[in-house]
């Protein structure tokens, strides 16, 4: 006989559907006065903008979008923007939020194979809208969104529909139902659907409170693009905090650097390609922001060079590491007081690793994939990284194939290669596919660009596998270097030999521009097969 502490009984009074749409009901009271948005000089509180949220879901509802139905949104980050992640969950929709710098190809491509309904679109993207429909032969209905100045092709306008009716506060049946998709990055080729649901998404609100210690309306400068995770799911964990969202007019260093001092920014996520460009920029304050503001930073591990400078520039740095599949960022560098007597160069490298899970995640290990076992925890033993828990993607969507390559044996493999140092710190070494095997040795491209960002001429550095009949694969690194300035190939590895072992240092250099997906990470595929054409080095 079983006893009843053994059953899971349940009901309405004892189990609610999670949703970050509970998020919002909350704020709208809690902080209903609190300033939630700002953008261009006007201020909205979150009553307004929680009024606002259930006007446009309404307004959704009566053009028959419901449970299921994809909503894309082309769009730069806007009070606009933020406002549909709330109003198309709640009516059931998915989130659909395209990278505002993609080539039409593509975003016709996710138009296509989303099975979008309906487009919301700032008019600057208008004539990109339109070649995509073009491409598709289909067009869709359009909303346009306010821009100054600016007009659209769309049936109606956004503030027309925040006339409507409220729609009731309401979460979904079922906590698993899709919520957003997010397309992946395209690194490697066509963009995958990646399925969020709305149990995931509240959880990774919550997670990224408690692991970023966020207090009570802190004041947010919005940087991480909400087309890539959901602004790493940013916009609902401000919800849960009532925080002062702040919208830059665009993403120059001088603009966001102006925000920071005028605002008062508090808190602020950013890849590190952003967390250069501010600490170079020449436009930071005379003195450094005091109190530092705290920033979350993820996308590619930061070269520690620019650790070091975006700390001078009052900058409280936490990298994290997660993937569109997460849902973003799941592991944490949590700050150890013991790192603040160390050196500022070994305190970056402390401050580069990917530290340990985020207090929402069931598990993250590193794995030989050969033995099925956890690597050793000696900083050195290289492994694949796996994860399991609540913020891991429902799958890919459309691709069933994809999706079962990615989930093996109960776990949601990374494909990112890492070791354990001895205190339990998780550090990547590499993409699997980009470490260089030169002579039987393993090459972390990572190790190799960290030092070529080092080096005072390079912006921007990538490293990749080039043939080579003695040792099979050589290094080979691409550069970008800074306007105005000049370095020869054996400068840069001579450079590089005087901070590595030989074998680890390129045998190329390539200087050019970088090729970059929308949100910075260089396509690396693209570089490999150009190091492919280039054939063995030692041949003539």
């Amino acid at each position: 006989m079983r006893s009843e502490f053994e059953t899971a009984d349940f009901g309405p009074a004892n189990f609610v559907p999670l949703s970050p749409v509970s998020f919002l009901k909350r704020a709208s009271l809690v902080y209903a006065r609190k300033p939630a948005t700002s953008y261009l000089g006007l201020t909205r509180s979150w009553a307004e903008v929680a009024d606002r949220v259930r006007a446009i879901a309404a307004a959704l509802s009566a053009r028959g979008i419901g449970i299921g139905d994809t909503v894309s949104v082309l769009s730069p980050n806007r009070p606009e923007l933020f406002e549909l992640h709330f109003a198309v969950p709640l009516v059931g929709a998915v989130l659909n939020t395209i990278n505002t710098r993609l080539e039409c190809e593509t975003v016709a491509y996710i138009l296509s194979h989303s099975d979008a309904k309906l487009v919301f679109a700032d008019p600057a993207l208008a004539d990109l809208l339109k070649e995509a429909f073009a491409q598709n032969s289909k067009t869709l209905p359009v909303i346009d969104m306010p821009r100054t100045g600016m007009h659209g092709f769309g049936q109606t306008s956004y503030d027309a529909l925040t006339d409507t009716p409220p729609h009731p506060w309401s979460l979904p049946q079922d906590e698993g139902q899709a919520l957003a998709l997010n397309y992946t990055s395209g690194t490697s080729g066509k963009p995958k659907g990646v399925i969020y649901h709305h149990r995931g998404a509240y959880l990774m609100a919550l997670g990224t409170v408690a692991a970023w210690s966020l207090p009570q309306n802190p004041t947010y400068l919005s940087v991480v693009p909400m087309f890539h995770c959901n602004g790493w799911n940013h916009p609902w964990a401000m919800a849960i905090v009532g925080a002062h969202m702040i919208f830059a007019e665009d993403m120059a260093a001088e603009t966001l650097l102006k925000a920071m001092a005028e605002h008062r920014v508090t808190h602020l996520g950013a890849a590190p390609v952003i967390l250069q460009m501010l600490a170079e920029s020449g436009g930071g304050p005379a003195k450094p922001f005091a109190p530092p503001i705290k920033v979350m930073t993820a996308g590619a591990p930061p070269p520690p060079s620019v650790l070091e400078k975006a700390a001078a520039l009052g900058l409280e740095i936490m990298q994290v590491y997660g993937l569109t599949e997460t849902y973003g960022h799941i592991s944490q560098c949590l700050w150890q007081d013991a790192w603040a007597d160390l050196p500022a160069s070994e305190r970056a490298e402390k401050q580069a690793m990917q530290g340990v899970a985020l207090p929402m995640l069931e598990d993250l290990r590193v794995i030989d994939r050969q033995t099925g076992k956890d690597v050793a925890s000696d900083g050195a033993t290289q492994g694949e990284i796996a994860i399991r828990g609540n913020t891991v993607m429902k799958g890919y969507y459309k691709d069933t194939q994809a999706t079962e390559a990615a989930f093996k044996d109960g776990w949601f493999w990374s494909g990112d290669g890492a070791v354990v140092h001895p205190d339990g710190y998780v550090q990547i070494r590499d993409r699997l596919k980009d470490v260089i095997i030169s002579g039987g040795e393993n090459i972390s491209s990572v190790e190799v660009e960290a030092i070529l960002y080092r080096h005072p001429a390079i912006a921007s550095a990538a490293v990749v596998a080039r043939p080579h009949t003695r040792w099979g694969e050589a290094t080979c690194a691409f550069v970008e270097l800074r306007p105005g300035m000049h370095a020869a190939e054996e400068e840069i590895i001579a450079f590089c030999r005087q901070r590595l072992a030989g074998f680890k240092a390129p045998k190329t250099v390539i200087f050019q521009d970088l090729p970059k997906t929308a949100t910075g990470k260089i396509q690396k595929y693209i570089l490999r097969d150009i190091a492919l054409s280039l054939g063995d080095p030692d041949q003539p």
